[in-house]
């Protein structure tokens, strides 16, 4: 139970950036609705400037406040912080930007991808700083859909999100 509470407690700031850019995002595309060479585009309207800038911000802030809680100095946590959050991020636009490749539109499923997107993203930018251990990194790699899937059909029933996933 330890590790578990351990995992989510070290990627919680990559689940509150793609939270937070979700919830809080709309305005204008990042891409400012640009095609790629392919003619589709370059990402879409899902990933905005609005959310990425909230995303980052409350993901960071989120482990400035956990920084209270642990032994890591105000500097270090606010680099870790940013490396997650902006992981987190830059992991969704990734996938968007692929799923266009494929002729996927914004809102269509790509099971595991979908939930696991933002969390590679979030991992590899933070390794530096993190270094985790495998066991660490397959717990938040087996735990994530599970919670993606619970918060997101959740947030549908709600009549949060417009789609279960």
């Amino acid at each position: 139970m330890n590790e578990l509470v351990s995992a989510i407690w070290v990627i919680l700031p990559a689940y509150i950036a793609n939270m937070t850019a979700c919830t809080f995002g709309g305005g204008k595309p990042l891409d400012f609705n640009k095609n790629f060479l392919d003619g589709r585009r370059l990402i879409g309207n899902g990933v905005t400037i609005r959310g990425t800038f909230v995303g980052i911000f409350f993901g960071t802030l989120t482990c400035l406040l956990q920084s209270f809680f642990y032994e890591y100095s105000v500097p270090f946590s606010l680099k870790l912080g940013f490396l997650l959050a902006f992981g987190a991020i830059l992991g969704d636009l990734v996938e968007s930007f692929l799923k266009r490749r494929i002729n996927l539109e914004r809102g269509a499923p790509l099971p595991l991808f979908d939930q696991l997107d933002f969390v590679f993203g979030a991992l590899i930018l933070s390794n530096p700083l993190l270094k985790l251990n495998i066991r660490k990194i397959l717990t938040i790699v087996l735990i994530t859909p599970i919670l993606h899937f619970s918060t997101n059909y959740i947030g549908y029933k709600l009549k949060l999100k417009e789609v279960p996933w």
